[in-house]
């Protein structure tokens, strides 16, 4: 090859390493603010490191590892081109599946990946990441950013987590501790969080074919803002319940509805009864079954319906729940209860009407 002759670059197949390296710098001051004191070093080394000796005040620590995304909802960050909650999103999806069993949050990573680096773009996902960790008493440990061009579009990018947490075996909440008898309680999700949205986009975007622009005075506010409410992030909330009176278990409400999640930490021979009266949901869930003209059950094994997080005490806890609930801002309600469904039985969960319930 001759002096005035050029051979293929990385830049030229689509990947720019500057801009890459321009993101990181960007980030960098948001990841900062996400930090707990246990975090050793700084972004940009090849593994986030994370001091484990407070571990030794622990009997038998046992350690929590949850993963998620948040689906299609980056579809709607994208079109809107707002990219700084999605994050937040993340971060719920992640540490609040890890407080269900008891375990406080430590640390997390991310995942991004990208048709092409924009870096002030990449920057905001971040923030809303360390934003959300800082919001669930996590550190931002690391992550990565990848571009793929020819896989994604230059402005269409996905996002995923993993998250670590801690819990005493001896306090470790789940299916083992429900009995018969105890109240279900029901913690107000802030929107549609992070799951159904190729539901949510199939009815009011192509099937009734509505904007993101639009106003929907149910709303109070255009389709896109309420697409794009952040989901709640329960982790410190969970563990405020744990410190103050005995809890059973927790669900997070995701994929799958109410019944199906809360199912899950119902062990074989009870049965958790729901009474759908308790609740009105928010205008989105009744606008998107409006307009696709749903079935309830349709719906309700879609959506959480309004209910983010809901717990399993036993009665005599049921007061203080709800007082730290209040105290601490969050919506709260008896949803229902536990009953004996005999031991030939799995468990299960069900949404009654409100004069089938108890």
């Amino acid at each position: 090859m001759t002096s005035n002759e050029t051979g293929a670059t990385y830049a030229a197949a689509g990947v720019d390493i500057e801009a890459g390296d321009r993101a990181v710098e960007l980030m960098k001051q948001w990841v900062r603010k996400s930090s707990r004191p246990e975090v050793v070093g700084g972004i940009g080394g090849f593994a986030g490191l994370f001091d484990a000796s407070a571990f030794k005040r622990y009997e038998r620590p046992l350690l929590a590892t949850a993963t998620d995304g948040v689906g299609t909802k980056v579809a709607i960050a994208q079109a809107m081109d707002k990219h700084d909650t999605i994050g937040h999103d993340l971060v719920a999806m992640v540490v609040d599946d890890l407080v269900v069993c008891g375990a406080e949050p430590l640390f997390m990573t991310d995942y991004i990946c990208v048709g092409k680096v924009v870096p002030e773009r990449v920057a905001a996902i971040v923030k809303g990441i360390a934003e959300g960790c800082t919001l669930a008493g996590c550190a931002l440990v690391g992550g990565e950013t990848a571009e793929h061009p020819g896989l994604l579009g230059p402005d269409e990018y996905d996002v995923a987590g993993a998250g670590t947490g801690v819990v005493e075996a001896d306090a470790l909440l789940g299916a083992d501790r429900v009995r018969a008898g105890d109240v279900v309680i029901a913690m107000a999700a802030s929107g549609l969080h992070s799951n159904g949205y190729s539901l949510v986009r199939h009815v009011l975007l192509n099937q009734a074919g509505w904007s993101l622009d639009r106003r929907v005075e149910e709303f109070g506010r255009t389709l896109g803002e309420e697409l794009l409410e952040p989901t709640k992030i329960y982790s410190l909330d969970c563990l405020a319940l744990t410190r103050a009176t005995e809890i059973h278990a927790f669900s997070h409400v995701t994929g799958g509805g109410l019944a199906a999640n809360l199912a899950r930490v119902i062990p074989d021979g009870l049965h958790a009864r729901l009474d759908r009266g308790t609740w009105s949901p928010l205008p989105v869930f009744s606008t998107v079954a409006k307009v696709g003209a749903m079935q309830t059950l349709e719906i309700e094994k879609t959506l959480n319906m309004g209910v983010g997080m809901v717990a399993v005490v036993p009665p005599e806890s049921v007061d203080t729940v709800l007082a730290v609930l209040e105290d601490r801002g969050v919506e709260s309600w008896l949803l229902g209860d536990v009953v004996d469904r005999g031991a030939e039985h799995d468990g299960g969960a069900a949404l009654y009407n409100a004069y089938e319930s108890f």
